[in-house]
């Protein structure tokens, strides 16, 4: 038996669904925060300026978006313009309504075991409530989510599940369903409705106010700001209120009950039928009665047209609703109503008046709809087309609408608006962009947007630098931001709202889906010589990404490798550091002041070069301690000195010269020989002060005069009696014009109002930073210094643990936090002899760039896993009353030491998907470098066997691995002339190596991107390994004369016929969009990494180009082997023209200067559709139609030498030996073998069900082959032949070895070799994995494991299924069964895991990890082992 895991490792990013809604604040917190984050960022004056500024930007909702199985919730970030001027450098676009820039950050992330099907936001519209979310899964699930502050992120309120054998009745006997359940919410919240099985009403009425769920044991919950809730529900039959097929719902505006508008089918109809059957759709406005549980119809309206599919609901003061369709665009409300007809097929009904008509030509099915204001709707059709409908109002009377072209956009999935500036467009075909909008303003205020995108925008702003790098999906035709206004015939005043609406794209979230087809090649900058798991990162995957005008090729990497600029071998080296040096003519800025000096610690020395125009040596001339390692290297006093540590002591050195050495001893108390020195084992370096470890666990703190600029040693007496051992510790320096850290302290309201009078820092009044240190200590315990006082302002045991939060444990606090804190003491000391050999080896805490931007707090454990806390501050009514009440009866000290404790302050442990982790059993050399900027990217480096790149976008940490120089032992960052925001890293092998970030791609995603335009749609792509070239299909869509199109399609005397009739000349201007075809030879230009086509090879017209292959055929005439390029092609003429095809070859000049790259060497037609291609051992096998033939080459000429017939039609063919493996469209598998001396081709066995094939592969595990099959449903199947099984039916049965649910659509199976781990030496050499793609712009592998890890990580997997909660309360285990929709299915064997499960048990507590671990029967480190081995085996980019 062969055992299989099945892995994600890149998310979808094609986003499904999108909303706005208050969900991390209230309203009313909006408008304060607004304005006083406007007021910070305009400059000290703030109150003054904003004033005078334009128009206040309203209250900001949040943004929730959903991509398959993915949930994010971010909030919209706006810069304020400040009107002086005063931050030209900062601002990342063109000043536009006050708003200089706007981003979207992250606020939390979840991914769920279900797809999520419709997502609606729950809100009462009351200024201090907020909104929860309301999620609808697969079948009939929903959940209602609210955000937590005290856990910084969401949790689920409300359940309700119409599942299970009690709800049978609910499906009225049916078993497949082709939508899962709609759910849409009440606008005033009173409650919530959603669509279940087609065919019931469930109603989902929410809390009154001020109720709070049963048994909550939180009586303060009430007062703060809470969001809606679910109270109870119950269900409507729809049947019975005589609405059968729905089609769309929504409740409208203007009633005191809530009211739900459904549309419906009475007859259903299709366009074959109009002439007999036609307006069969009808919209019933029903009144929702919760407490009666009746709903009488109040008003209906019947005979608009079959096509009808979406109702959109008029906001207030109008109210009603907009019936949408195909070819007209209906509004209705209880009293008026009024239509407006988009192009001629709109139809209407006899003897009702004439449709006004609009003057050009649109068709709106599929489209996508959101309120701009109260009367302008945007559409988003299906071409990315932006309309703007105006509904023409007088009072709550209608006269008329009115549609307007717009700009053209990213063909959108969801559009929704974000408070009163700002609208997203969602999109699973493109990349997602936030555009903020305006109505009417004059055109003079907005500047130019061209040269904005090409001027450099220098200064430490990694988005700004990513604005430069702008997606190809951006509305398209801004070149500058005009009015758009429009010469309407008809009245000019009634309209001017919607003329004056002006856009600009402020961002876009980055999408690679959907993957249709992908192939992996060599990367322009990859090493020939590496070797094992370095070689991996030489290769990368080209996919084919978008559809239309959002068609792109995408680049995807998983590990990053530098460009490299020089390297130097340097063996024997243990750190590196830059330093600035800052002489008196210190007019450069920050940001862009360049490195003055390089130091590098070998074993027994240290060198210093200069890096001015080039590095060169100077460790003779300067000051430096040379003789001996350095252990840590720094800029002090605003860069004005540098100070350098060794062993025994520390310098301070003004550019070249030495100003004051410091020599460390013990202590004299403490050991008797006080004479012999003490050595450092670690140090940290904040801008006055230096934190030193000593070699026996002490801390020693230098503290540094700002206007003497030298250093005294200062031992922190709290440290020297304590007799705790200090694992490790750093120093964190809260910069910026408001320290983040000042606003969790439980007196923050003062130290924020007289920040010098309470903080003796003695820091400089321009640029307040307070100085923390973190210390964690052998029995992981972690606590938070004040610096220099030594003050302790926040503690929590056990921090290696992991726990999932972090709240301060001061004592007092612990009565009542213990339960909620950290675990009781008996449990922990049962845990003891497991976890007493783990330990934190080394801290970090950094806040990096960002006005609201939230520091992060970094934890290395010596078993190699990195603990990543996010702060937040909870600003919870427990602290301040508890705080309030101790002040009088306890002592004045007591009162003051609670106060100044970082009361609000929390952590909350950030999930990251590292790619393995190794021991740490010596650390000889701190291994996080924190960066601010390399290639316009902020974060840090984790060095090491395995290193890896974490970098901070968007608030939140993509990990990329970097593999292609093996271990790292020492990185740093360089600026210089030669270097621009670069850096220098030493590999284990002794390299120095020089060099900068590959500046084409795009970090801010699950794997670094780089997407090349292609302005078409592209289908599939496969590789030529001997040029490195892509040959790469594409169709673009031209718009052709209709009567043109007519001709080619039909027969001749139909035309004529039809020219005779061609009198109205409306008709002569119609216009067809038809794909053209070609086939473009693509390649990776070596230096630069820019994509140059190299050949283009037309289709004929009609003529789609369906696979494209390089093939390898045996030349029978000069007995040798040659590699061509197959294409198979169809015509496609309409139902009515029998289908023909093409089999075309091409050969590859060898010489790189002629003019032509390829050659066509044969071309044939088909009877049939040539789907596709493979080489056979020399032979070429095509599958035309329902027909697989296999062909021998002759050089000139393809002859058939034996065929077989398929079913229907051939979707995927794969090839191993002699083996032949097709999947049929609805068919399942076929599996053929291939005999050379009957030339036959044999069918072995098959799969007996019916499936709707997507793509097949073979699966080698050794000597074992198994067939794996995706299918329509989202599932996968890996299935056997064994003929000696009696239930193979003597082998003509192919047979189940196991079957899963992914959740997506798998595109296509790419097979890879596994590299061997260094776990089993014995280890199957010949084992390979596969890597898939799916339509959602996720990508994953499916890969074999042995048996015993397979048992292991099995009953792992069962047992996470109980031991962790899920997000929405969703179940793992019914998520990954096979759905088979209705069809019959025989279940097979459970013979898969799936890491999207396993990865939840890094995330618990180790005590958690450990007992589970030891209920299971293994340990901790080997399950964490196994986990690391499966990702090293698939590391294949």
């Amino acid at each position: 038996m062969s055992y299989v895991a099945y892995k994600m490792m890149h998310c979808p990013t094609g986003i499904d669904h999108c909303a706005a809604g208050f969900i991390t604040h209230c309203p009313s917190d909006a408008a304060a925060y607004s304005t006083a984050a406007a007021a910070a960022a305009s400059g000290p004056e703030g109150d003054v300026d904003s004033a005078s500024r334009p128009r206040r930007l309203g209250p900001t909702p949040n943004l929730v978006v959903a991509a398959a199985n993915v949930l994010e919730v971010y909030a919209v970030r706006a810069d304020a313009a400040a009107d002086d001027g005063a931050q030209p450098s900062s601002s990342s676009g063109a000043v536009f309504d006050g708003i200089s820039g706007a981003r979207l950050e992250l606020v939390c992330h979840y991914r769920l075991h279900g797809n999520i099907e419709s997502m609606a936001i729950l809100s009462d519209g009351a200024e201090n409530r907020r909104d929860s979310i309301a999620l609808a899964f697969r079948d009939a699930k929903i959940t209602c989510l609210e955000f937590d502050d005290a856990v910084h992120g969401l949790r689920t309120s409300s359940m309700h599940c119409f599942e299970g054998p009690e709800w049978q009745h609910l499906k009225r006997g049916r078993e497949s369903f082709a939508w899962g359940p709609d759910i849409k919410a009440d606008p005033l919240g009173r409650c919530g409705a959603a669509l279940v099985y087609g065919q019931q009403m469930t109603i989902l009425k929410a809390a009154q106010v001020g109720q709070s769920l049963v048994g909550e044991d939180e009586p303060t919950r009430a007062l703060s700001s809470t969001a809606v809730r679910i109270e109870s529900s119950y269900s409507i039959d729809l049947r019975a209120l005589d609405t059968s097929h729905v089609k769309d719902f929504t409740f409208v505006h203007g009633y005191i009950e809530p009211v739900l508008v459904i549309l419906h089918e009475r007859e259903p109809t299709w366009s074959g039928r109009i002439a007999s059957k036609h307006h069969t759709c009808m919209i019933s406005a029903f009144s929702i009665s919760m407490t009666l549980k009746q709903h009488p119809m109040i008003w209906s309206a019947t005979n608009l047209p079959h096509d009808a599919y979406q109702i959109l609901s008029v906001p207030p003061p109008i109210s009603g609703v907009l019936v949408v369709c195909a070819n007209s665009i209906h509004y209705h409300s209880q009293s008026t109503s009024c239509s407006l007809a988009l192009n001629n097929f709109s139809s209407q009904t006899d003897g009702s008046p004439e449709i006004p008509k609009i003057n050009f030509h649109v068709e709106l099915d599929a489209a996508k709809a959101t309120w701009l204001s109260n009367d302008i709707v945007m559409f988003s059709t299906k071409t990315g087309e932006m309309l703007l409908l105006t509904v023409v109002y007088d009072g709550r009377t209608v006269h008329r609408l009115d549609l307007m072209k717009s700009k053209a956009s990213v063909i959108s999935s969801g559009v929704t608006t974000i408070g009163s500036s700002f609208f997203f467009l969602g999109s699973r075909l493109g990349d997602s962009l936030l555009v903020q909008f305006s109505c009417g303003l004059p055109a003079s205020v907005l500047p130019d947007l061209t040269d904005d995108r090409s001027a450099d925008i220098e200064g430490d702003l990694p988005f700004s630098k990513r604005l430069k790098r702008v997606p190809s999906d951006v509305l398209q035709d801004v070149t500058s931001v005009e009015e758009l206004s429009f010469q309407n015939s008809m009245l000019p005043n009634s309209i001017e709202s919607a003329q004056k609406i002006s856009y600009i794209v402020r961002d876009s979230l980055i999408n690679v889906g959907p993957l249709k087809d992908f192939s992996y090649g060599l990367r322009a900058n990859a090493d020939p010589n590496a070797t094992g798991n370095a070689k991996q990162s030489n290769y990368e995957l080209v996919c084919c990404s978008g559809h239309g005008k959002n068609g792109a090729l995408s680049v995807l990497q998983q590990s990053i490798r530098p460009d490299l600029i020089t390297e130097v071998e340097l063996p024997s080296c243990r750190g590196i550091w830059t330093v600035y040096y800052k002489s008196s003519r210190g007019h450069t800025t920050e940001d862009n002041e360049y490195h003055a000096y390089l130091i590098i610690s070998l074993e027994s020395r240290t060198m210093v070069l200069e890096t001015g125009d080039d590095l060169g040596e100077v460790t003779e001339t300067v000051d430096y301690y040379v003789q001996g390692a350095t252990i840590a290297a720094g800029n002090l006093f605003g860069r004005r000195r540098v100070i350098q540590v060794y062993a025994t002591g520390a310098r301070v050195l003004d550019g070249s010269f030495m100003t004051q050495e410091l020599n460390f001893t013990a202590h004299s108390s403490e050991s008797s020989s006080s004479s012999e020195p003490l050595g450092v084992a670690s140090a940290s370096i904040a801008d006055p002060y230096v934190l030193l470890k000593m070699v026996d666990g002490t801390i020693q703190l230098l503290v540094g005069d700002q206007s003497t600029c030298a250093l005294s040693i200062n031992a922190p007496s709290i440290f020297t009696s304590s007799s705790e051992r200090i694992s490790a510790c750093t120093l964190y320096r809260d910069r910026g014009p408001e320290p983040w850290l000042r606003k969790t302290r439980s007196d923050a309201w003062l130290s924020c109002g007289i920040t010098e009078a309470i903080d003796g820092s003695g820091s400089s009044s321009q640029d307040q930073s307070d100085i923390y240190s973190i210390i964690c200590y052998e029995s992981g315990k972690l606590e938070i210094f004040e610096v220099p006082t030594f003050r302790c302002v926040f503690s929590v045991e056990s921090f290696f643990s992991g726990e999932s939060l972090l709240v301060d444990a001061f004592p007092q606090c612990l009565a009542e936090d213990g339960a909620k804190g950290g675990p009781d003491a008996t449990k922990v000391s049962l845990k003891k002899e497991a976890a007493n050999n783990i330990r934190i080896v080394e801290l970090a805490m950094n806040r990096w760039s960002g006005q609201f931007s939230r520091p992060f707090l970094f934890g290395l454990l010596n078993d190699g896993t990195l603990l990543c806390y996010h702060a937040y501050c909870y600003e919870g009514l427990e602290g301040n009353m508890k705080a309030n009440s101790f002040s009088p009866d306890g002592s004045a000290d007591v009162g003051n030491t609670s106060d100044a404790r970082l009361k609000k302050l929390r952590f909350h442990r950030v999930s990251v998907d590292f790619p393995s982790r190794e021991d740490i059993s010596n650390l000889a050399r701190p291994r996080i470098t924190i960066f601010n900027n390399i290639g316009g990217y902020e974060g840090l480096f984790l060095s090491g066997t395995k290193p890896v790149w974490v970098m901070v976008c968007r608030q939140r940490l993509r990990v990329h691995p970097q593999l292609c120089d093996g271990p790292i032992e020492a990185f740093t960052v360089l600026h210089n002339v030669n270097c621009f925001h670069g850096l220098i890293y030493v590999t284990s092998l002794g390299f120095l190596k020089i060099c900068q970030l590959p500046s084409a791609y795009n970090y801010d995603n699950y794997w670094p991107v780089q997407k090349v335009p292609l302005h078409g749609t592209p289908h599939q792509v496969t590789y030529y390994a001997e040029q490195s070239l892509y040959p790469l299909i594409v169709s673009i869509p031209v718009v052709r004369p209709l009567n043109q199109v007519l001709s080619i399609m039909a027969d001749q005397e139909l035309v004529q016929h039809m020219d005779n009739d061609a009198t109205n000349a409306d008709d002569l201007q119609k216009t067809y969009t038809v794909e053209e075809f070609e086939v473009r030879v693509l390649e990776l230009e070596k230096p630069g990494g820019r994509w140059e086509t190299r050949s283009t090879i037309p289709m004929q017209s009609f003529e789609n180009a369906l696979t494209v292959r390089i093939v390898t055929l045996h030349n029978t005439t000069t007995k040798e082997n040659e590699t061509l390029m197959a294409i198979g092609t169809a015509y496609v003429q309409g139902e009515d023209v029998a289908a023909r095809g093409r089999v075309l070859l091409f050969s590859f000049t060898k010489n790189e200067n002629s003019q032509n790259l390829v050659t066509e060497v044969y071309s044939k037609e088909s009877k049939g559709a040539v789907s596709a291609v493979a080489s056979l051992q020399g032979h070429l096998v095509i599958a035309s139609g329902p027909k697989i033939t296999l062909n021998k080459w002759s050089g000139s000429e393809l002859t058939a030498v034996a065929f077989y017939d398929a079913p229907l039609h051939v979707v995927s063919l794969n090839v191993v030996k002699n083996f032949v493996l097709f999947g049929d469209i609805h068919k399942s598998v076929y599996f053929l073998s291939w005999k050379e001396q009957g030339s036959q081709l044999t069918l072995l066995a098959k799969d007996f069900g019916s499936l709707d094939c997507f793509a097949t592969e073979f699966l080698i595990d050794g000597s074992t082959l198994s067939l794996i099959v995706s299918d329509s449903d989202k599932n996968v199947q890996i299935l056997y032949y064994a003929p000696k099984m009696v239930e193979s039916w003597k082998g003509q049965k192919l047979l189940s070895r196991a079957e899963l649910h992914v959740g997506a659509h798998i595109s296509k199976f790419l097979r890879l070799q596994m590299l061997p781990t260094q776990g089993l030496a014995s280890e199957k050499t010949n084992r390979f994995a596969l890597l898939f793609v799916t339509l959602d712009g996720g990508i994953g592998c499916i890969a074999p494991v042995d048996e015993l890890t397979f048992r292991r990580l099995q009953s792992l997997q069962r047992k996470l299924v109980d031991a962790v909660s899920h997000v929405c309360g969703l179940n793992p285990k019914s998520f990954r069964q096979f759905k088979s929709n209705g069809k019959a299915h025989r279940p097979g064997p459970d013979n898969i895991i799936d890491f999207e499960l396993l990865s939840c048990y890094e995330m618990l507590s180790l005590e958690e990890q450990l007992d589970i671990a030891q209920q299971i029967g293994t340990t901790r480190s080997q399950i964490l082992s196994n986990f690391s081995d499966f990702s090293l085996g698939t590391s294949f980019l």
